[in-house]
């Protein structure tokens, strides 16, 4: 019998253990610390969630907020009730508080997602965190309005020139992430990033003055990408 406590009691502290451990390795990951955004344009997001009737949310960065009433927005998302959930400088972190304890998905159940973060992560967190912190925000999603379709978008390229430490390290969180398709029953992932590269891999200024973010011009080639994807995924 006391062989047998023993034993018992070794399964239980190394099951314990394995918890703990299992824990720490989640909170090591700083791409998925939630970070408070709540700030005038995330509660407009609460403002607009009120009034439902959002059938598809775009979440994400500065390159998101950037579609902002332009005319690749208004002629192929406004008439599919979309929402512009983007906001400037957001990493991983502050799109995980946004739709937990910012209560932005609280109010709408939209059919579709359009999800594309991690790019102002790169500076400061690896590959693996930032596709760890871009699996969490999927996660949450679908724990929020389990019936929401995500279309996760692979990190756009940044840099005018290819082979640099972001490109890289870019290619090796869309390579990551790519493995959340499940085949488009409730992910759908779509890497469009080449279609804003000319044939030596460059980034054109007239797509990206600033080589991260796009002009009206690559908001349209971003536009005709997806959008006979999302009407799909809305039937």
């Amino acid at each position: 019998m006391k062989f047998a406590s023993r034993s018992i009691g070794f399964s239980l502290i190394c099951l314990a253990f394995t918890v703990v451990s299992s824990d720490a390795g989640e909170k090591a990951n700083p791409a998925t610390k939630l970070i408070n955004r709540d700030i005038a344009r995330h509660k407009q997001f609460l403002e607009i969630a009120k009034k439902g009737s959002v059938e598809v949310v775009f979440i994400g960065d500065s390159i998101t907020q950037g579609w902002g009433n332009n005319p690749a927005w208004k002629k192929n998302f406004e008439p599919l009730k979309a929402a512009n959930f983007g906001i400037g400088g957001d990493q991983t972190g502050h799109v995980l508080w946004r739709i937990t304890e910012g209560g932005e998905l609280d109010s709408i159940k939209p059919k579709v997602a359009v999800v594309m973060i991690g790019t102002n992560n790169t500076g400061g967190h690896s590959a693996e965190q930032i596709a760890g912190g871009i699996k969490l925000i999927v996660e949450t999603i679908h724990k929020k309005t389990p019936d929401t379709k995500v279309l996760l978008l692979g990190v756009f390229p940044r840099n005018a020139q290819p082979n640099t430490p972001a490109r890289k390290k870019i290619a090796e969180i869309n390579m990551t992430i790519s493995k959340l398709d499940n085949g488009g029953k409730t992910v759908k992932y779509m890497d469009i990033g080449e279609k804003f590269l000319d044939k030596d891999g460059n980034l054109p200024k007239d797509l990206m003055p600033d080589f991260l973010h796009l002009s009206a011009k690559g908001y349209e080639i971003w536009a005709d990408a997806i959008t006979p994807t999302v009407k799909e995924m809305l039937k």
